[in-house]
């Protein structure tokens, strides 16, 4: 959910500050290794980086050969600390004065995404190798754990998303790697992490599976489902009587679902999602919103709708080379909203 389409990155820092839970931006068009994959790539033994051909590989002897070195280096935080060639936005958020928020937040790709999206030379995905398996669930742990630690340095809420799209295919027939075993490695992987649980997915869900993995803060594309579910509703409660947080991505970041739609359409939208739970449950719609964050849907790397670019060029507005793209605008207006729909909430339900 740190992904955004923006080039500068003072400019895309500076919203991300401007919201009550900043968080670093990943910005993958400032180059690759600032994509998300390649982030959390360095110094896994066995994968290359290729920045040319955008492309991230694993090959099984030259992750023989690197195991030796790699298990050497383990116990120290560099090995697994965010090094500002992978992410120059990391490091200038982190000369921020980051204590008058609430809390802050950092992001980093779980382990089943991960594992589904780097291939090995038999276009394998590793997370079927259960030789590597283990080990990549236990160096992304270590990789959260070390970002955690620096983040808390400068406030002491931080927490860290795991952006997981890859628990969102584990329900296919095709996927190799079942829902059932995802659940029961990743309960243990989350043993692992030093501070609060805190997951990200923004493909089509499985609420209540989400819900019971174990985690503190699920962060999940609220807006996709358009009616809750009414035999979501006690897993929601029962989540939020736990003490658990939602995050409610609620606002689309494509144009033309965007241009759709007005912070009063997207806050009736959660509130009905809240009214269901509340109706089919114990848990009223004010404690729902108490233990409520919101959020954009999902990222907007690239833009569905381009919404409004052909009317600029049709009115002769050319842009500029300092202009923000129709991608960069449509995440700072989803960003507005955000703030109206938070205003409005707090207002209508007195909190």
């Amino acid at each position: 959910m740190g992904i955004m389409p923006h080039r500068d990155v003072e400019r895309a820092l500076d919203l991300a500050l401007s919201l009550d839970i900043p968080f670093w931006p990943q910005l993958p068009n400032l180059g690759y290794y600032e994509d998300m994959y390649a982030q959390v790539s360095q110094h896994f033994p066995g994968v290359a980086v290729d920045v040319d051909n955008k492309r991230i590989s694993f090959d099984a002897a030259r992750f023989e050969t690197q195991l030796v070195d790699y298990s050497q280096k383990m116990a120290e935080a560099a090995t697994f600390s965010l090094s500002e060639r992978h992410s120059v936005v990391y490091h200038r958020f982190l000369r921020e004065d980051l204590r008058k928020y609430a809390a802050i937040r950092g992001q980093v790709i779980g382990p089943v995404s991960y594992g589904f999206k780097v291939m090995d030379a038999d276009n394998m995905p590793v997370i079927y190798n259960d030789q590597v398996r283990p080990l990549l669930f236990d160096f992304i742990a270590r990789k959260v754990n070390v970002q955690y630690h620096e983040l808390t340095g400068k406030n002491p809420n931080a927490f860290v998303w795991l952006d997981e799209p890859g628990l969102g295919w584990v329900f296919s027939g095709l996927s190799g790697y079942s829902d059932v075993r995802a659940k029961e490695e990743y309960r243990d992987f989350l043993h692992a992490l030093d501070g609060p649980a805190a997951l990200h997915l923004c493909a089509n869900v499985n609420l209540p599976y989400l819900l019971s993995l174990g985690v503190a803060l699920l962060s999940f594309d609220a807006f996709q489902m358009e009616i809750m579910p009414k035999g979501y509703a006690q897993a929601v409660a029962d989540y939020i009587a736990g003490g658990g947080i939602i995050s409610w991505g609620i606002v689309p970041t494509d144009s033309s679902t965007l241009a759709a739609e007005t912070p009063d359409t997207l806050t009736e939208r959660l509130m009905k999602y809240w009214e269901i739970v509340a109706a089919n449950s114990a848990s009223p719609v004010k404690q729902i919103a108490r233990q409520a964050l919101i959020a954009p849907a999902r990222c907007s790397l690239k833009n569905l709708g381009m919404v409004g670019a052909q009317d600029e060029q049709a009115r002769g507005k050319a842009k500029g080379p300092g202009d923000p793209t129709v991608e960069e605008r449509t995440v700072e207006l989803a960003l507005d909203y955000l703030r109206n729909i938070s205003k409005s909430l707090r207002s209508r339900l007195g909190i």
